[in-house]
């Protein structure tokens, strides 16, 4: 597990997105339409009375003219004729809609025509349109049914289809986070479809391909140039050895030293990063091995092994758990934890043992914030009060933690300084 990985923010399911807006593209689908229906039919509805009430009053005006009888539904000059029929300004037929809607009489259609010159009756028919609008309002009720059978229907297939488009993204960005964590042999592989989340998979495995290739290029460089770099300087540390004793032979010595020992962190650098360490485990006294390891370094450190009795799958043996761990590597990480306490941080500092976890605290300024975000990284000392140097003691601490199959996790003490905990896996992998 990598401490270094940033958490993932929570969103909406895209299958709920996708879900909400098929659902409110057919809500409006259905209103319109239903609206258009209603319209175009009431309409329709309208027209047809109008054609049946003017058709009336030319039956029942030849009824009249010939017989002097009014047919039936005729009216002469009934009360509740239109306003707006009673004075027409010719005699020619007209129509006229009454909305009134009462308990008796509901929306009617009148039709009317003089019988005579411009003073005599308006014969008149009116055709009630109550079982035409009753029949509407049926077709509305059906509508409206059958919108709400379409969006029922409709809201499944779009969550089962928004959840088939989930998934194939899901697989992309699960790639994507695991190369952004380090993985860069993970691949989003092929993925059906042929659209657009299948272009973004075959563009991830492109951009992961070419990250990865680059970056054995520059580890095969970084080895190269370390592995050549280490025979000239094993020559110039003899060739220091051979100068006579004085200032300078001890100056230019110690810095042949401190280029053999960067170059041979390069190479340690180089094979983990290869992934050709393999470690030789042992059962050892865990405490024990973080003492030696703390006096190998010859700086001060106070190491408090504290472990309690009992713990699952450990053994205890004069107060120190017993791990099964390579303690080479352990050594090697406990010392980088040491010297860069020393080095970057600030006196007094303190190891505890405590389980199968170690604990390296200083009371220095404490790790910049970039690193505690994004990790160790070659070379970069982080803050400037941190002091100076080569900057890969933490990067090869972290993987020779990998290598173990432990998790060292960085931070800084509420009370100030920087504090590296490792904690060793219970069972090794």
């Amino acid at each position: 597990m990598c401490p270094f990985t940033r958490p993932r923010p929570v969103r909406a399911s895209l299958r709920r997105k996708i879900a909400a807006l098929a659902a409110a593209t057919a809500c409006l689908v259905a209103a319109a339409v239903g609206v258009l229906v209603h319209l175009w039919t009431a309409q329709d509805i309208r027209s047809r009375a109008e054609a049946r009430a003017f058709n009336g009053v030319y039956s029942a005006m030849d009824v009249y003219r010939r017989t002097g009888t009014l047919a039936d539904g005729a009216e002469l000059d009934p009360a509740e004729l239109p306003a707006a029929l009673r004075h027409p300004a010719d005699g020619n037929r007209h129509t006229a809609y009454d909305g009134r809607v009462d308990a008796n009489v509901g929306p009617t259609v009148w039709a009317a025509q003089r019988v005579g010159g411009p003073d005599s009756p308006m014969l008149a028919m009116r055709v009630n349109m109550n079982g035409e609008l009753h029949e509407l309002r049926r077709l509305d009720v059906s509508m409206a049914v059958a919108s709400l059978v379409a969006l029922a229907a409709a809201v499944p297939l779009a969550v089962y289809g928004a959840g088939l488009l989930g998934r194939r993204l899901r697989r992309v960005s699960e790639t994507a986070g695991r190369i952004s964590a380090g993985d860069l042999d993970a691949r989003t592989g092929h993925v059906k479809g042929g659209d657009e989340v299948a272009d973004i998979a075959a563009t991830v495995d492109l951009m992961a391909d070419s990250l990865a290739r680059r970056l054995r290029n520059e580890r095969q460089f970084t080895a190269d140039v370390a592995h050549e770099l280490r025979t000239p300087v094993g020559g110039l540390l003899v060739a220091a050895d051979l100068l006579p004793s004085g200032e300078t032979e001890d100056l230019l010595r110690a810095r042949v030293r401190d280029l053999r020992g960067l170059i041979e962190d390069l190479l340690e650098i180089s094979r983990l990063d290869a992934g050709a360490e393999q470690p030789v485990r042992f059962h050892v006294p865990l405490g024990a091995v973080v003492r030696e390891a703390v006096a190998r370094t010859g700086c001060v450190a106070t190491v408090t092994v504290g472990d309690t009795p009992g713990t699952e799958g450990t053994a205890t043996t004069e107060g120190a758990a017993t791990v099964e761990t390579d303690p080479r590597r352990l050594e090697r990480i406990v010392g980088n934890l040491v010297v860069n306490a020393h080095r970057h941080g600030g006196g007094p500092v303190e190891v505890t043992v405590e389980g199968r976890t170690v604990v390296v605290r200083d009371r220095g300024p404490g790790f910049p914030a970039d690193l505690l975000r994004d990790g160790p990284r070659r070379f970069h000392t982080g803050a400037a009060e941190r002091g100076s140097g080569h900057g890969l003691g933490l990067t090869i601490a972290q993987g020779q933690a990998r290598v173990l199959g432990a998790e060292l996790h960085l931070g800084n003490a509420p009370e100030g300084g920087a504090v590296a905990t490792l904690r060793l896996p219970a069972r090794p992998a």
